[in-house]
């Protein structure tokens, strides 16, 4: 199967995906740490792809987005964004709509409470 193949089922098959150095519950650099932390705050249910077990992949989910860096956030197959994307989504409330016109499950709350720290 090629990381392309692999790439595209893996979207496919689950409603939000990020792409990043490490795993959800251990992120391996600062940028997927911040996005991980994010979605892990806010009950987001996602996939998480360590890059650094297979080279395919992180080679491969850079050309598949035409997006140099990770971590890189899917939503509904749809490619969002990278760390500093993210970051002003989350601040502006667009995360938010974009979670809830998805039919993604996040908690309201802890979203707000980001914004309130960052305010």
């Amino acid at each position: 199967m090629t990381a392309e193949t692999q790439i595209k089922e893996l979207i496919t098959n689950n409603d939000v995906v990020m792409f990043m150095k490490g795993t959800k519950s251990m992120p391996q650099c600062g940028f997927s740490s911040r996005v991980a932390g994010v979605l892990n705050f806010m009950g987001v249910e996602f996939a998480d792809v360590n890059v650094l077990a297979d080279e395919d992949i992180r080679q491969g989910i850079k050309d598949f987005s035409d997006w140099p860096t990770i971590p890189q956030l899917y939503v509904k197959g749809e490619f969002v964004g990278g760390c500093d994307i993210i970051t002003e989504m989350t601040l502006s409330g667009e995360l938010d709509t974009l979670f809830s016109e998805n039919g993604v499950t996040f908690d309201k709350d802890a979203a707000d409470k980001i914004r309130e720290a960052n305010g």
